[in-house]
């Protein structure tokens, strides 16, 4: 381990006494940062760089001890290794290295780049062996005279790095006769700290993969033996989990890792800290006391391991029977870790961090804000702690993207209340500490935790394993006293609560829920306000409609007779003596009809501005004093020229309206990386014979296609080469397997982040299936027999179909699982989710039913289209209506965080789901209510987007709790206007206005239809327009209401034997999406 503790943790061949052949410069690096080192030089001389026109830079000897120096950082960042005992001296001209002869030899490559980057020579003084330098050391110093003399400066300004002492024969030297020489010498730590802050994307690449590394130790190694050690009752000491960890990290495959080891190491020996005794600096050492793990135990991890140099961290406190004060100051500190983590977005000062997470413990508990930590953490990179990025409250500094941070939070030297005395009087010591830590990268756009898929929520670190029942009787009789519920931990290592019932633990763990989300819907109203995640785009304007520029463009007619110009998307038609030009996308309709004269009619009807179906567009509004035409009809003795004329208008229409639509669905596109095709090295991962869902448009014949893993993407393709669809790996928000059960399709399921084009429609969701069972008629009429062979034998052939198809799908998705494994996937978080069948359930989340599926993160329907998926984390709560004894069926509403998101109705759930779905609920943290009516939720949400306060005053959802109204009188359901539970949902035109826009991009049924229309109309209508206007009529009047409860009572009524029934079963209004 000696040969990577010199702060670099490179390879032993990297070491400079090792041969010159190991070394490989990256030269194209090399000129790249050579010219951000003296372009940062350049611009921020006086304030970064102390006005140095020199600037030189010593490396110590190679040592065992592990270190972080500015020196060592630089040589690495520039070359790609340290070269030990060397001196480098940067003028604006010249570039001076000063070392052995076997440094020399090696670094000669860098002369041209330089000069190719910089301009500057590259100067080599050779030291010999037993030499101490110093006549090198003054012809270098004369260069440096003759270089200020040039440029008119009598005495120059040299920069070195002050804070690091010379060490070595050589840098003692160096550091002596540069003092004696007479020059200025300044500091330039802040230059270089200021240079190392922003990471490029190969520097970002590597912290990615160290962080994946650290991660993977914590999850695969650290916890589980941790985990072993408390349920077995094991004694191990902290040195000891050190000494595995530092191993772990050292040979990378026993954390499942594929990284290579010459290129790992730690940032600092793992840390294990219990007992009582704590110490949260990075320079804390594992002791040699066995683990604590008694009740109101606190034990903290820290891990910190470097890919190629690059530091990254991690730091976890765990909680063994958690008293009062642990739970509540850890969820403090997850608080305010999380806020200071979301202040590090570029534009913000490196102090507003700090700020936030004081603020947040000063709010929620002021008692703690001695014990929290004086920082929030520091920048990492090359260095573990890069100077001049300490997240403190003093530094105003801006933070920029490509900044790396490692976000620390802890409370310190905290002591049990008097109440508390008795839990924790079992510890070795009662006073505990608690610390958080994350390795944070700042992007342009969002903040990414590298480090979080290593749980830090409250359920994940809390163990308990208490086998005291009085004391558990105590703790939870003190938890109710103070209106507290008790949460639940994440694994019961040993419980003996057997008498709670489940629907208890559930009306617990609700009630906590309910004060989680209370606080967290509080603290997102207030931070956003109303314009909360309101995504939804207004339609892209039509652009300006020029049939033709100029009267000479226009086609010379010998007769006055309607003309289609079908390369100019244009209906000429005969007025007044004149051919008059009218864009094809200015006609709403087209029709003929003919009388019994045998006269034929064709009557052409405009889009015209302002009247009903016809809203206002960027056109109308630009000409608003014009005079628009409304209607046009022509006659004419020739039927067949007639019919040719109406179907070639509608054709043409019809293609202009597809490209339209197409056009604007793809400007609303987020552009889409570069699919990456799998070269020599790397074999694409491929599964054939798929179909698609939604399928290529065409009229063709349809083809099966082959699914394609590259390295970035995914690719299907069938053999037209224009049916092909990439997916980004970095696109896909959640990938689903699930195999053919019940059903007769085996699938991979993609939904998407951002919209993609298939064809030409545009869609989140890409499904590629297989039918495991082919459709078989049979010929004969009679009925086959259940023993006869050719069945049985049919039945046996799609069964082992059906099995070889879910083991191909199997085969393909656990090859992918590994792909996305790999380090560079590591902040993706993509695996294929499997749904889980058993708690499964019917409902109509659209128009029919369908068999619902909760997976490990979402809410999925896979099978019938428009698919549902349904992500858990963007849930804040479930609504449960028509809940009420004698009921079949019920129905769920689903509440978005986004309020400004319409809420999300599956109806006609069985009632004998009910408790299934109330359990899932529970175990996914998901709060739920219950009521007996279903809700006005675009009016409820509505009215708390308006008024937030108003809606935290009165205590948040809390107004859904059945239990808390039903003990109020029968008509407190008057009291509270803005959140009343109404069974009469007021009528939206929304929907009715959506489908009835008749501009430029509608849909292509409603052109496809015939209008005969009516010459005698007044105002122009269409029989499509009259027949939606009937349509609603109905609607109003509720003839068009199919619900069971509605027609029950028409029965009753025919028979004269209507009675009320309960007040769930009042008729069902239409849902409101």
């Amino acid at each position: 381990m000696a040969d990577r503790r010199n702060g670099n943790s490179q390879p032993s061949h990297g070491k400079a006494s090792g041969a010159g052949n190991t070394y490989d410069i990256d030269l194209v690096n090399f000129s790249t940062r050579l010219k951000s080192l003296y372009s940062h030089w350049g611009e921020h001389k006086s304030d970064m760089w102390s006005s140095s026109d020199v600037l030189t830079i010593g490396t110590p000897p190679a040592s065992e001890d592990l270190r972080y120096l500015k020196s060592s950082a630089l040589h690495i960042w520039l070359f790609g290794y340290e070269f030990p005992e060397t001196v480098i001296v940067f003028t604006k001209k010249q570039i001076h290295f000063l070392c052995s002869q076997k440094k020399v030899s090696l670094l000669d490559v860098v002369k041209k780049s330089a000069f190719d980057a910089v301009g500057a020579d590259v100067v080599m003084h050779v030291k010999a062996k037993n030499d101490d330098g110093s006549s090198l050391m003054d012809s270098i110093f004369r260069a440096i005279r003759a270089q200020s003399k040039a440029d008119g400066m009598e005495n120059p300004v040299v920069g070195y790095i002050a804070r690091e002492a010379p060490e070595g024969k050589l840098l003692e030297t160096w550091s002596g006769k540069l003092k004696n020489a007479n020059f200025e010498l300044v500091d330039i730590t802040n230059g270089l700290s200021d240079l190392f802050a922003c990471k490029d994307d190969t520097e970002i690449m590597n912290i990615k993969k160290a962080a994946f590394l650290t991660v993977s130790v914590m999850n695969r190694v650290v916890v589980p033996k941790m985990e072993n050690v408390i349920d077995e009752e094991k004694k191990i000491t902290h040195s000891s989990l050190m000494d595995e960890t530092e191993k772990a990290i050292l040979e990378p495959t026993k954390a499942g890792v594929k990284l290579k080891t010459e290129n790992v190491d730690i940032c600092y020996p793992p840390i294990f800290q219990s007992g009582g005794v704590f110490d949260l600096r990075p320079s804390a050492a594992s002791n040699d006391e066995l683990l604590h793990y008694d009740p109101a135990s606190v034990i903290i991890c820290a891990v910190g391991s470097r890919y190629k140099s690059y530091c990254s961290n991690i730091a976890r406190t765990f909680l063994i029977d958690a008293n009062t004060l642990q739970s509540k100051a850890y969820e403090v500190l997850l608080k305010a870790q999380e806020v200071a983590i979301s202040m590090l977005r570029p534009g913000n000062k490196v102090n507003a961090a700090y700020t936030a997470a004081l603020s947040v413990v000063k709010k929620e508990s002021p008692e703690l804000v001695p014990n929290l930590t004086k920082s929030a953490g520091t920048g990492i990179g090359l260095e573990f702690r890069e100077s001049g990025l300490n997240l403190n409250a003093k530094n105003d500094r801006i933070v920029k993207a490509g900044m790396v941070f490692n976000v620390s939070l802890g409370f310190q030297k905290l002591t049990p209340t008097d109440k508390l005395q008795s839990s924790a009087g079992k510890t070795k010591n009662q006073n505990f500490s608690l610390l958080i830590s994350d390795t944070v990268i700042v992007g342009k756009e969002k903040t990414e935790v590298l480090t979080a898929p290593s749980s830090k929520s409250f359920k994940d670190i809390a163990y308990s394993f208490n086998e005291d029942e009085e004391e558990e009787e105590k703790l939870k009789v003190k938890s109710e006293a103070n209106g507290k519920e008790a949460v639940v931990s994440k694994t019961t290592l040993r419980s003996d609560n057997h008498e709670i019932s489940k629907e208890e633990l559930r009306r617990q763990h609700q009630a906590e829920l309910a004060r989680q989300k209370n606080e967290e819907t509080a603290r997102r109203l207030a931070g956003v306000g109303n314009g909360a995640g309101d995504n939804r785009s207004s339609m892209r304007t039509a652009a300006d409609l020029v049939a033709y520029k100029s009267v000479n463009d226009l086609p010379p007619q010998r007769d006055l007779m309607i003309h289609i110009d079908q390369k100019n998307e244009t209906v000429l038609l005969p007025i007044y003596g004149s051919m008059v030009p009218f864009h094809v996308a200015t006609i709403r309709t087209v029709s003929s009809q003919q009388d019994t004269n045998r006269t034929c009619y064709i009557r052409i009807i405009f889009n015209v501005p302002g009247t009903p179906f016809s809203p206002h567009d960027a056109n109308s509004l630009k000409f608003q004093g014009s005079i628009y035409l409304k209607e046009v009809s022509f006659r004419s003795k020739d039927p067949r020229h007639i019919s040719e004329v109406v179907q070639l208008i509608k054709t043409l229409r019809r293609q202009v309206v597809a490209r339209e639509s197409e056009r604007a669905e793809r400007a609303t596109l987020v552009t889409q990386e570069k699919l990456q095709l799998a070269g020599n090295r790397f074999k694409p991962i491929r599964l054939p014979e798929l179909w698609i869902r939604p399928a290529f448009g065409g009229r063709g014949r349809k083809l099966p296609g082959t699914l394609e893993a590259h390295l970035n993407g995914f690719r299907y393709a069938t053999t037209r080469s224009e049916e092909r669809v990439d997916i980004m790996f970095g696109n896909v928000k959640h990938a689903f397997f699930q195999p053919a059960e019940n059903e007769m399709i085996t699938l991979l399921h993609f939904h998407l982040h951002n919209h993609i084009m298939v064809g030409n429609k545009k869609t989140k969701d890409v499904q590629f299936y297989v039918e495991v069972m082919d459709v078989v008629q049979t010929i004969g009429g009679g009925k086959r027999s259940a023993y006869d062979p050719d069945e049985i034998e049919e039945e046996q052939r799609e069964r082992d179909r059906k099995n070889k198809i879910n083991m191909d799908f199997q085969s393909f998705v656990n090859r992918v699982n590994d792909l996305w494994g790999q380090p560079q996937f590591g902040g993706l978080d993509l695996e294929f989710d499997q749904p889980l069948r058993e708690l499964g359930f019917h409902g109509v989340p659209y128009k029919s039913s369908a068999f619902i599926v909760p997976t490990s993160t979402c809410l999925v329907e896979l099978i019938e289209t428009p698919f549902l998926v349904v992500t858990l984390g963007e849930i804040e709560i479930v609504n449960l209506e028509r809940v009420g004894f004698g009921q079949k069926n019920f129905d769920m509403t689903i509440v978005f965080k986004d309020f400004k998101r319409d809420v999300l109705r599956i109806d006609s759930i069985p009632s004998t789901s009910l408790d299934g779905i109330k359990e899932w609920l529970d175990t996914t943290d998901i709060k739920y209510y219950e009521s007996k009516l279903n809700l006005n939720w675009r009016q409820i949400l509505k009215t708390i987007t308006e008024d937030p306060q108003s809606f935290i005053d009165e205590g948040g959802w809390e107004f859904l709790n059945l239990e808390a109204t039903d003990s109020e009188s029968e008509n407190s359901e008057e009291s509270d206007k803005g959140y009343e539970p109404s069974d009469v949902e007021p009528e939206s035109d929304s929907e009715e206005d959506d489908s009835d826009s008749a501009s430029l991009v509608e849909s292509e049924d409603e052109e496809e239809e015939d209008s005969d229309g009516d010459s005698e109309e007044e105002k122009g209508k269409t029989w499509e327009e009259l027949e939606r206007e009937a349509s609603n009529a109905d609607r109003e009047k509720g003839d068009e209401s199919d619900s069971e409860e509605e027609r029950k009572r028409r029965k009753m009524k025919t028979f004269g034997k209507f009675r009320a029934g309960p007040s769930g079963n009042a008729p069902k209004r239409p849902k409101m999406r």
